[in-house]
């Protein structure tokens, strides 16, 4: 018969395995999400065409109240979900890092130019849009998993 001193540490023993696999299926399932990014479904954007939609984005905005981007002069995405700033890359959101990143530029020094847009699938920067919507919502969801996972143990 086993005492209850060791009951109980067998009982510990079960939460910290418990424990431990709840982190593992949580971090797998952020390291899956993030590194397939690109196969994510896009977040439903309501979508707000104006004249002639063109893919081409020259340079994005946000609304003041970060619920609508401006993605051109034809394209407007708009509800967004405040959420999704909550995840961050350093100082900004992952979206607001897509809307700096993803426009057309030129280097002043070489005159080279960086332009995003893909002849190949010209609605890739929309999709993308959709998809870092949904990965930034899913991570928020699962690092607030994590933290209730810290809570209980702590």
């Amino acid at each position: 018969m086993k005492s209850k001193r060791e009951s109980q540490s067998i009982s510990r023993e079960s939460d910290s395995t418990s424990t431990l696999r709840d982190y593992a299926r949580i971090g797998a399932a952020l390291m899956d999400l993030h590194i397939n990014y690109e196969q994510q479904p896009e977040y439903d954007l309501q979508r707000t065409e104006t004249g002639q939609l063109n893919w081409r984005v020259e340079k994005m905005s946000l609304s003041n109240d970060k619920t609508q981007l401006r993605y051109n002069d034809f394209l407007t995405l708009s509800g967004i979900p405040p959420q999704v700033f909550d995840y961050r890359l350093g100082n900004r959101s992952a979206l607001e890092w897509v809307v700096d990143q993803y426009r057309v530029s030129t280097d002043a020094r070489s005159g080279i130019v960086n332009d995003p847009n893909r002849d190949d699938a010209p609605q890739y920067i929309a999709r993308l849009i959709g998809q870092v919507v949904t990965v930034s919502l899913e991570t928020v969801k699962l690092v607030a998993d994590l933290a209730v996972l810290s809570i209980d143990q702590g």
